[in-house]
């Protein structure tokens, strides 16, 4: 399955999803921190869940215990990893108060073989308003996150060009 970020949203077929972009635009030279969405061909490696937020949303799927992390410390060994607390390097939770990431996809920007400095945590994950700006990352509506977690499956493609 192949969907692509348009002026108008995450096309997936015929079907139209609303989507939100990082605070920094789109870029082709992402840096860690520019808060941009980077320019490029984005594979589904990961989906991961709030077990006690809702149920396993497809076979695949990794549940979010309370330590689970995201290393965003370019001069980690971990950098751009999941890892677990504790962790005394620059992170973020996985398992939030908020429900943006009660249902995350993780892209392969910069990963499994991270670049230092080159960006992290590229996620498909929930917004917090329609269009709202990210750090970075894809945002959808929940249930628009659910339909894409039925239909795409690892290693999927979601297409990021330059927009005009």
């Amino acid at each position: 399955m192949k969907a692509r970020l348009t002026p108008q949203g995450l096309r997936l077929g015929q079907a139209l999803f609303p989507c939100a972009i990082g605070r920094g635009g789109l870029t082709r030279d992402k840096r860690e921190g520019d808060g941009a969405t980077p320019v490029a061909p984005l594979r589904i490696a990961e989906l991961w869940y709030r077990p006690d937020r809702m149920a396993k949303p497809a076979p695949w799927a990794r549940a979010i215990g309370p330590r689970d992390l995201w290393c965003d410390a370019p001069d980690h060994p971990a950098y751009n990893h999941h890892c677990r607390a504790p962790l005394a390097a620059s992170h973020e939770k996985l398992r939030r108060a908020d429900p943006l990431y009660d249902l995350v996809f993780v892209l392969d920007w910069n990963w499994p073989a991270a670049t230092p400095g080159r960006g992290s945590a590229i996620f498909l994950h929930q917004w917090r308003r329609p269009r709202f700006p990210t750090e970075g990352c894809l945002a959808l509506r929940r249930d628009h996150l659910h339909a894409l977690a039925l239909r795409l499956p690892p290693g999927s493609l979601i297409d990021v060009p330059a927009l005009a």
